[in-house]
C-alpha cells in the first residue's frame, strides 16, 4: 500500500472520529462544564462545540469558564444576554441593577484584578447566530417569518414565543414544522421551568438550557449528530454554599 493511500486512510479516520457537539447555557458553573466533556469524552483538538451563551451570571467559576472554552480548538461561541451585559461591563463598567441582581455580582467578583483581553475578545466576537447543515443554533429565538441575517438582535438574544409556540404545537401533537429550518438549538429559557431537567424536543426546536444557572437545574452537551446528551450534577451539589442566580 503506497504512502499516499496510507495517509489519506489515516486522514479519514481522523475526521470520522471527530464529533459536533452543542452545550446549554454555562451561567459560570466550571466543574459542571468539566463533568460534561469528561462523561462525553470531549477532545479538545478533534471534536466541535456550540455554546449557545450565557457563559455568565450565576456560579462563581466564571473566568474559568472562559478558559476552559479558550482552550477548545473546534469551538463556536454564540452571544446570549447576560453575555451581553457581561460586555458592557468589561468594556465600560456599566453594572445596572437589573444585571447585577441577576447573577451579574457574581461575574464582577470573579476578576479582582481586571478581564483577561481574550476573554472580552471571546464575547465581542461571539456570533449571533450559527447554521450549518440546515440547522439554526442561537440562544433565545428567532420569528420564522423572516429570515435570519434580518432579525434584530436583541430578539434573537431575549424571545421566547419561539420555544412557547413549539411547546404548544407538541402538546397538540403537530409534528408540522414551525421554522424553515430542519433543526433549532436554543438556551435562555430553562426546561426545570417546565418541570423537567433535560433537553426539550418539541416540532424541531431544542431547548438545550436545562437550568445551570439555578438550583436543582444541570448543565447538558448534546451530541448533535447521534443526540446522545450528558448532564451534569445538579449544579446547586457542585456549589455549596452558593445560591447561584
Amino acid at each position: 500500500m503506497t504512502l499516499n493511500i496510507l495517509f489519506l486512510l489515516f486522514r479519514s479516520s481522523m475526521i470520522m472520529s471527530s464529533r459536533r457537539f452543542v452545550i446549554g447555557d454555562i451561567h459560570g458553573a466550571h466543574k459542571a462544564l468539566i463533568e460534561c466533556f469528561t462523561k462525553a469524552s470531549f477532545d479538545y483538538e478533534k471534536d466541535m462545540l456550540i455554546a449557545l451563551g450565557d457563559i455568565c451570571d450565576g456560579w462563581p467559576e466564571v473566568n474559568k469558564v472562559f478558559d476552559e472554552l479558550l482552550s477548545v480548538k473546534n469551538l463556536v461561541y454564540i452571544f446570549g444576554n447576560h453575555d451581553k451585559w457581561a460586555l458592557n461591563w468589561f468594556l465600560y463598567h456599566d453594572a445596572p441593577e437589573i444585571w447585577t441582581m441577576q447573577g451579574g455580582d457574581v461575574t464582577i467578583s470573579c476578576y479582582p484584578y481586571g478581564v483577561p483581553q481574550l476573554h472580552i475578545h471571546l464575547l465581542a466576537e461571539a456570533r449571533l447566530y450559527y447554521t450549518m447543515d440546515n440547522k439554526l443554533f442561537l440562544h433565545g429565538g428567532f420569528d420564522p417569518d423572516i429570515r435570519i441575517e434580518n432579525q434584530d438582535a436583541d430578539l434573537i438574544l431575549w424571545d421566547r414565543k419561539l420555544v412557547h409556540h413549539a411547546l404548544n404545537m407538541h402538546k397538540l401533537n403537530d409534528k408540522q414544522k414551525i421554522t424553515r429550518y430542519d433543526e433549532v438549538y436554543v438556551g435562555h429559557t430553562p426546561t426545570i421551568n417546565f418541570g423537567t431537567n433535560q433537553p426539550i424536543f418539541a416540532c424541531e426546536v431544542i431547548m438545550m438550557d436545562t437550568g445551570a444557572g439555578w438550583p436543582g437545574g444541570v448543565l447538558t452537551m448534546m451530541d448533535i449528530d447521534s443526540k446522545h446528551y450528558v448532564c451534569s450534577s445538579p449544579v446547586n451539589e457542585l456549589y455549596e454554599g452558593f445560591q447561584g442566580r
